[in-house]
């Protein structure tokens, strides 16, 4: 059974940076999208960002320019470099992943526990 580990959450002021890691542990599996949500309170969890084991980058408009995600394939590891951070930034984040079994060779949409992130104003 894949999962998914989250850390780098915390408080940071208006400005600052933060960097969510997120590693994925488990054995007979392989990742294609790998990536990070958020959900703030009262609204929905939404897309930040997330990367393709082809190397293509999808990013949400909001953070544009402001948040960079990395991946290590071998490693299994996401990673989201946070800079610039906005109030509007505060959510807890998650980890997502897209998870194929190469035993049962079926697809899987595996979440991490989720990280907070508060940026105070």
């Amino acid at each position: 059974q894949v999962q998914l580990v989250e850390s780098g959450g915390g408080l940071v002021q208006a400005g600052g940076s933060l960097r969510l890691s997120c590693a994925a542990s488990g054995s007979g599996f392989s990742i294609n999208i790998m990536g990070w949500y958020r959900q703030a309170p009262g609204k929905q969890r939404e897309l930040v960002a997330n990367t393709a084991r082809s190397g293509s980058n999808t990013y949400a408009d909001s953070v544009k320019g402001r948040f960079t995600i990395t991946r290590d394939s071998a490693k299994k590891t996401v990673n989201l470099q946070m800079n610039s951070l906005k109030p509007e930034d505060t959510a807890v984040y998650y980890c997502n992943a897209d998870v194929l079994s190469t035993t049962s060779l079926r697809w899987s949409d595996v979440w991490g526990q989720g990280t907070q992130v508060t940026v105070s104003s």
